[in-house]
């Protein structure tokens, strides 16, 4: 808006009002400073409790002193955490390559290609992530029995290779792909193997690294499926820490601590690895 001086003269524009602005901006802040505190909140407390003296593990104060290394040591005398992290993150990489894998060609068929019934394939495809797992559990069960592959981390793996969250997420990305590279290709004379190896996964690295570890965390946590499948309770990290609660002297809560701390540390690792393509995929997801 144009401002005017006294004797009718054009002046300089008046100064916009930006006090709801502001005001908005605010109480985003606050929000997201609430929300960021209730999740870092119960992380802080599970570290406070690991690093107190075991005579001091139901102190209340949010920073232990003095500080100890005594549950540790317990937990590490306990169960075997260098194997069991091991074993988890076995499992857990390959069970989030082979659903990366899966989700990629299944995509990349959904999005190159035009066939009769492709909409409904989709969507009986995606239609699978409704069903419960309750339900394919007992089938899933029997032919792991059938297969000799009970008390086995491929038996926890196999049946987990595929999922339609994969696909459903890199339909989306692969539907923004520009098709005049495909195009492109096709007319230099590549194949669609190599098409897709050479110009849409270089291309999809932020959405792969994003997507990837999400699907690591997935299987990093799981608890059910692996203690269906694996009898012993020193195989996966998850059926470990059951090792410390309700024992003779009751839950070992510095000894669960500790073992959770140590749990948690792969899965910030690999974040801040791959910290810089998981802030690329948010951000190019929205541009078109």
């Amino acid at each position: 808006m144009t401002g005017f001086t006294v004797d009718g003269q054009v002046g300089a524009p008046a100064p916009r009002r930006r006090v709801p602005y502001c005001r908005s901006r605010l109480i985003g802040h606050v929000v997201l400073t609430v929300l960021s505190l209730a999740c870092i909140v119960p992380i802080g407390w599970m570290y406070a409790t690991s690093l107190r003296r075991p005579s001091d593990v139901y102190g209340s104060s949010l920073l232990p002193w003095p500080l100890s290394l005594g549950n540790y040591r317990h937990a590490a005398e306990v169960v075997p955490i260098g194997a069991l992290l091991l074993n988890t993150a076995v499992v857990a990489a390959l069970t989030a390559a082979g659903q990366l894998l899966t989700g990629l060609l299944a995509a990349y068929a959904f999005t190159a290609w035009r066939f009769p019934g492709q909409r409904l394939l989709y969507l009986l495809f995606v239609g699978t992530w409704l069903v419960p797992f309750q339900v394919t559990m007992v089938p899933n069960y029997t032919l792991l029995f059938r297969l000799g592959l009970l008390n086995t981390l491929a038996g926890v793996v196999i049946p987990t290779l595929c999922t339609a969250l994969s696909v459903l997420l890199l339909r989306q990305h692969m539907e923004s792909f520009p098709k005049d590279l495909l195009d492109a290709a096709r007319i230099d004379g590549r194949s669609s193997w190599s098409t897709l190896w050479t110009v849409v996964v270089p291309n999809l690295r932020p959405a792969l690294a994003a997507l990837g570890i999400v699907l690591f965390i997935n299987a990093w946590n799981e608890y059910f499926w692996p203690s269906l499948v694996l009898q012993q309770a020193n195989s996966m990290i998850q059926l470990g820490l059951r090792g410390f609660l309700g024992g003779t002297e009751g839950n070992d809560w510095g000894g669960i601590m500790a073992a959770s701390g140590l749990s948690c540390l792969p899965i910030f690792a690999l974040y801040l690895i791959l910290q810089r393509h998981i802030v690329n995929a948010f951000v190019h997801s929205g541009l078109r």
